[in-house]
């Protein structure tokens, strides 16, 4: 079922599709980060790559959750969006050889991330409010609330000091 698809028919069918994205996607990171990880050399970076990882897979059982509130199995729908993000990340980072130049290249790449979850976090969390889902809501506010978090200290270790020596 694509994103338009003849499928969606109504609000709760499209708020249901972007459930599965976003699991498909999360999945998808879970996957993807520890490569990432073995890849940085900055300790910060590695260290909160590590906690990430530890979220996400907490990410994945709130999506769980929130299945079994619509009494859902969980399931996952392609996201070539996410498959996007994480072959570029994976290009590029094979591709740098500067090991501090790489773990700049690592921290766009995550941010990347971070901003397609954040978009898909706050767009469901605004839909669940709308059909009625507080309960729903409160769960996926929570990874909300992780993604921003992750995001600003991405931004805070690139801007303290892997951008620096990156540039250098």
């Amino acid at each position: 079922m694509g994103l338009f698809s003849a499928d969606i028919k109504t609000m709760n069918d499209l708020y249901i599709h972007q459930l599965q994205d976003i699991y498909y996607a999360e999945k998808q990171i879970l996957k993807s980060l520890p490569d990432m990880i073995s890849k940085s050399t900055d300790r910060d970076l590695k260290n909160g790559l590590q906690n990430h990882l530890r979220e996400t897979e907490n990410h994945v059982a709130r999506l769980e959750q929130v299945f079994k509130l619509h009494d859902l199995k969980p399931k996952a729908v392609d996201c070539p969006a996410i498959d996007g993000i994480i072959d570029e990340a994976q290009e590029v980072s094979g591709e740098v050889e500067d090991k501090e130049v790489l773990d700049a290249a690592i921290i766009a790449s995550a941010q990347a991330v971070e901003h397609y979850e954040i978009t898909r976090y706050g767009t469901l969390v605004a839909w669940a409010h709308q059909l009625g889902r507080d309960d729903a809501a409160a769960i996926l506010q929570k990874t909300l609330e992780e993604e921003h978090a992750a995001d600003k200290k991405l931004t805070t270790v690139a801007e303290s000091k892997v951008n620096r020596k990156a540039a250098s």
